[in-house]
């Protein structure tokens, strides 16, 4: 494969209201690839802390399967979504890679979880995301695709987001002052995130 075929493209839509979304989905001939199922993701960085504050990400990642993940930071943001350097590989233990992961010296510097259901739709990828902090959908896809996507499910006038749940996870903990390392469900128990928390920093008053 070539560099080229690494690039994915992707968009998150917050939710008000997934269940009628799911249902658009299956309407318009979404089918179900996953069920829905925890996901639980480490982040690591090596000893400097640098690789975060970059865009890259190293990440292992448990569902069904177990997946190391490397990201680069975004190669281009357009007005649909955003395109990014990823690969992944699935390895069969995660308790050893994590283990393999720390010899080769790097640092577990967060967690965070999401409940997730994965559809195909119109050759594109959609993940419905339950997430700590609110409810998402998330395309991945060519750009076309993603558009027809958003129309065809009514979604086009929904929050749209161009950067990963981790960014969003900053600008939530920025916005309500709140000092949490990891992304849980048991950490927002009983939080209440408004919409608002979610845009950047530097453009919040």
């Amino acid at each position: 494969m070539t560099a080229n075929e690494y690039l994915e493209t992707e968009v998150k839509l917050y939710l008000h209201d997934m269940g009628s979304v799911a249902a658009r989905l299956v309407a318009a001939g979404a089918t179900t690839q996953l069920p829905r199922v925890l996901e639980r993701n480490v982040r690591y960085d090596n000893a400097e802390r640098s690789m975060m504050d970059s865009g890259i990400v190293v990440r292992l990642r448990q569902d069904y399967r177990t997946l190391l993940t490397y990201k680069e930071p975004s190669a281009q943001k357009d007005d649909v979504a955003l395109t990014r350097f990823e690969v992944s590989v699935e390895v069969d233990n995660f308790d050893a890679m994590q283990i393999i992961l720390e010899k080769l010296g790097y640092t577990r510097v967060m967690v965070y979880e999401k409940q997730r259901t994965t559809y195909l739709l119109h050759n594109a990828e959609v993940v419905l995301d339950e997430m700590p902090y609110g409810d998402f959908m998330e395309i991945e896809g060519q750009p076309d695709d993603i558009r027809w996507i958003i129309e065809r499910v009514s979604l086009g006038d929904a929050p749209r987001f161009k950067c990963s749940y981790v960014e969003l996870f900053e600008r939530v903990c920025h916005h309500l002052k709140l000092d949490l390392r990891d992304l849980t469900f048991a950490n927002f128990e009983g939080i209440k995130v408004p919409l608002a928390a979610f845009d950047p920093v530097d453009e919040q008053p």
